[in-house]
């Protein structure tokens, strides 16, 4: 795990992956919450899982991202 290259990448995609997630998260929130009355039950059962699931993705990606700062040599917060 010591190429730059592999790193730098990695680093970019998790950080695009990570905001992917938070938008993710933020809108199927809104969908199994606020917006539950205005959808279909099959939508808000969707929505409750997608949110599960992009949380998930949204931690794999911070965790990703921080081992790719921490072996590119950069300071991790």
């Amino acid at each position: 795990m010591s190429d730059p290259l592999f790193l730098e990448r990695l680093l970019r995609y998790a950080n695009s992956v990570l905001l992917f997630s938070v938008i993710a998260v933020a809108v199927t929130v809104l969908m199994a919450y606020p917006l539950a009355e205005l959808l279909p039950m099959p939508a808000q059962i969707g929505a409750h899982i997608a949110t599960l699931l992009f949380a998930t993705t949204l931690k794999l990606s911070y965790v990703t991202r921080l081992v790719s700062l921490y072996h590119l040599g950069r300071p991790v917060h």
